[in-house]
């Protein structure tokens, strides 16, 4: 069926039975969800009242009380548990993640595999809860750290990732011993309402060592997520979106002395130096700045070309603009879908105007109607020749658009790469040792990720993922981010008969 004449409502309706969704969670709400793929209405969600949320809250942190007893392997077991449902769900969830987001099946399907990484993770994870054993200089004593589970964790996520950012939070969260309050955006309620099934079914097969309210997710608009953020049974939150939320967010959970987690902006580039693998950059650069329709916090935005290949390399980049495969997200072939919704569009198109007032010359980001749907927003990746980097460079805008532009001193590149706000993620390209190790360098990227041929995106959940600056410093997924859902404790045992002070001190009392 031509996608001009399809009613992906329907699908939508077949995969949210699939995979567990009551009907009448999804039929006649007040929540309107539309497919960018067509822009067609695909349900209509009943959303959460603030009322509600305030007792979920509630009901979370009863749960906090139960669960932090249980022991850290056996909680790892529930999230081995949502692993294997994961990968039951594999194909339905990921269609869905590609109807819900416009992103391409490949993409879909690869968030859910995410999914499943991070529960893999999470689950050896549970064994892995060091403290450390702390030299003291006091005899017959002992010092050392412990790790307490820290309380409710509240999760605020972005359209774009609509389900691997939780799951990144989730599964720790829970081996942590913390229970989890989610508020996904409400462009993508549909795939949150189908994890949460998911989850139930590895609770159901878990048992009772699962309390009630150890999984819950608020659907609606902003008032839920200020509800999150302003609860005081709400020890720690994890919040995706723009540096402009942050801003908002951080403040609000400093007055109360909770925890942030902030993964905010990213303007994100790429250093192509004259020795690099030109091949391997183009393939590189290419996903990084159109995958996703541009549409990832990771999304390559800026690239700065050498010199001495600015030329050629660009011509090549035109050709592989001029071609890449645009159309329905769900048929084999395509490599990119459509953009969220208008308001992304529009922001673009103001972008590229921004980008000629500063003197740049376009090429491609215009709509792109080659499927006939005027309530779709599809457009051609575009590509910018920028003079100096100014203007709209310096910003982030949710779209693909990649702006270019040349260097002759590589501290010179790696300067213009740090000269703006955001500090996610960056990459260089080449074969000489010597580049590569002072881009990693403290003297190199800013980010709080730096790659050596490979683009700025796609990164493993093994490293921890977040970045500096206007990111708002947090880290999720692998190393030790599971630390950010926990409490440390550094505990002193005396095991002698005297009572010797630290330092030095002397404090005799007669009794």
């Amino acid at each position: 069926m031509a996608l001009a004449a399809s009613n992906l409502a329907q699908e939508t309706a077949a995969l949210l039975q699939a995979l567990g969704v009551p009907r009448e969670r999804t039929t006649g709400g007040s929540l309107a969800v539309h497919t960018p793929i067509t822009g067609e209405m695909i349900a209509q969600v009943h959303e959460t009242s603030v009322a509600e949320a305030d007792a979920m809250i509630g009901q979370a942190q009863d749960a906090f009380i139960a669960w932090r007893h249980v022991p850290p392997p056996r909680r790892g077991e529930l999230v081995r548990l949502i692993g294997d449902e994961l990968r039951a769900a594999k194909d339905d969830l990921g269609r869905l993640v590609s109807l819900e987001t416009g992103k391409i099946l490949s993409e879909g399907r690869g968030e859910v595999q995410e999914m499943i990484d991070i529960c893999d993770f999470a689950v050896g994870q549970s064994r892995q809860l060091y403290g450390l054993a702390i030299a003291t200089e006091r005899r017959d004593h002992r010092m050392m750290e412990t790790w307490h589970p820290l309380g409710v964790c509240g999760v605020i996520s972005a359209f774009n990732f609509p389900v691997a950012v939780w799951s990144w939070n989730a599964a720790l969260a829970l081996v942590c011993g913390d229970p989890v309050v989610w508020k996904p955006s409400e462009k993508t309620p549909l795939t949150a309402l189908a994890t949460l099934a998911i989850v139930g079914r590895a609770l159901a097969r878990f048992g009772d060592d699962a309390p009630a309210g150890l999984c819950a997710a608020l659907i609606g608009g902003p008032a839920l997520g200020e509800a999150l953020v302003d609860d005081d049974r709400v020890k720690v939150v994890s919040a995706t979106g723009s540096t402009r939320m942050g801003r908002a967010v951080g403040p609000r959970l400093a007055k109360r002395f909770a925890r942030a987690i902030l993964e905010l902006g990213g303007n994100n580039a790429a250093i192509v130096t004259r020795s690099a693998d030109q091949d391997l950059a183009l393939r590189a650069i290419a996903f990084a700045a159109i995958g996703t329709a541009g549409q990832r916090c990771t999304t390559l935005r800026r690239v700065f070309l050498h010199d001495s290949i600015y030329a050629p390399f660009l011509e090549r980049l035109k050709r592989v603009y001029r071609t890449i495969a645009i159309g329905d997200p769900l048929a084999a072939g395509t490599l990119l879908g459509p953009l969220i919704d208008a308001r992304a569009y529009e922001a673009m198109q103001r972008a590229l105007q921004a980008a000629r007032e500063a003197g740049g010359t376009v090429h491609g980001g215009e709509r792109w109607d080659g499927l006939g749907l005027p309530q779709a927003y599809y457009v051609r990746p575009a590509l910018v020749e920028m003079p100096v980097q100014a203007g709209p460079m310096l910003q982030e805008t949710f779209a693909p658009i990649l702006y270019v532009t040349r260097y002759s001193d590589l501290p010179e590149a790696i300067g213009l790469q740090n000269a703006v706000g955001a500090g996610l993620s960056s990459s260089i390209f080449t074969l000489d040792l010597r580049e590569a190790e002072l881009f990693l360098s403290a003297a190199g990227s800013d980010c709080g990720i730096a790659n050596v041929n490979i683009g700025p995106s796609g990164a493993e959940i093994g490293g921890a993922f977040g970045g500096e600056k206007e990111t708002g410093g947090g880290r999720e997924a692998g190393s030790d981010a599971w630390k950010a859902y926990m409490r440390r404790a550094t505990n002193t045992v005396n095991y002698g008969t005297a009572l010797p002070l630290a330092q030095g001190v002397e404090f005799a009392v007669e009794g």
